[in-house]
């Protein structure tokens, strides 16, 4: 950052200006975590829709998902912030925009500060206060609770999970006012999803989390058969809660037929990770994995338009 200001004020920027702004523009943007932070409005998105029971207000949705975005997005870059240190250990992470330098962390501060208090102010003035309690509440658990964890006990997961199932509530709680048991159900499945998930991700990068000082699952005692136990655990009852929002009535069979498809499509990684555990097998179940939510999600919708 010192450099690029040295450089506007002995004037020798000139040609190069307008990609050191664009460079810039993108540390900023990658500091929101964009892959998250859309995941995040995705399933605020699915859980708008089918809180709405046909009477779908575009305006509303469309200020829900913006005021989520620019919430989620500063929780992430607050995340990054707390965890430059550690980040810049790790092979993975060390490009982010802190620990790379191309980012000053007073700066990623305030930019990651601004979007939360934006965030906050937007989603009370167009939606509602429990909406806003539920963002409050992931941002909170997640910053305060979950990052700090994440170097003290491999149970971070679990406490991780939490937040990580809260945003479709947002989007339930901006359409209807209320959360319901169908809400929490939605919930249940954010919720047993992560564990696959996460673990897939934990086992890959284990070295790197060492290196970083993360305690996660596969680091801990005995901890790759834990892990694997997770797993198996997680996504057979990520099957089974898949099937709830049809007995609840909340979808039809159209989605039953799809939820046990991509049942059987998770399961058959889940099993090879747990006959022959490997790096390329947790990657075969992180690639399901990553698949398996939203098309799961584009189903309840689509059942529900249907």
């Amino acid at each position: 950052m010192k450099a690029r200001y040295s450089q506007v004020a002995e004037g020798t920027i000139g040609s190069n200006s307008s990609a050191s702004d664009l460079s810039l523009i993108s540390a900023y943007f990658e500091l929101t975590k964009p892959r998250v932070t859309f995941l995040v409005v995705l399933t605020a998105a699915a859980g708008f829709y089918l809180a709405s029971n046909g009477d779908f207000n575009y305006i509303l949705f469309i200020h829900t998902l913006l005021g989520t975005a620019l919430l989620a997005g500063g929780t992430a870059g607050l995340n990054q912030y707390m965890e430059r240190d550690l980040d810049a250990r790790m092979p993975r992470t060390a490009n982010r925009p802190l620990p790379s330098g191309r980012l000053d962390p007073s700066e990623g501060l305030a930019f990651a500060m601004t979007l939360v208090f934006v965030g906050t102010v937007y989603l009370l003035w167009k939606t509602n206060p429990l909406t806003v309690l539920l963002g409050w509440m992931t941002s909170a658990v997640y910053l305060l609770m979950y990052t700090p964890l994440k170097t003290r006990t491999e149970h971070c997961t679990f406490i991780g999970a939490f937040p990580g199932a809260w945003p479709p509530l947002m989007g339930w709680a901006a359409a209807s006012g209320t959360l319901n048991l169908d809400a929490l159900r939605l919930f249940g499945i954010l919720f047993t999803w992560q564990f696959p998930h996460f673990h897939a991700i934990s086992w890959i990068y284990r070295e790197d989390y060492r290196r970083g000082g993360f305690l996660m699952l596969p680091l801990a005692r005995n901890g790759e058969k834990r892990t694997i136990r997770q797993i198996v655990a997680y996504s057979f009852g990520l099957l089974l809660i898949s099937f709830l929002p049809v007995w609840t009535g909340l979808n039809g069979y159209l989605y039953l037929i799809g939820a046990v498809i991509l049942g059987i499509g998770l399961v058959r990684p889940t099993l090879r990770v747990a006959w022959n555990p490997s790096r390329e097998a947790a990657r075969q179940l992180l690639r399901a994995n990553v698949g398996y939510l939203p098309l799961l999600l584009l189903l309840m919708v689509i059942d529900k338009v249907t």
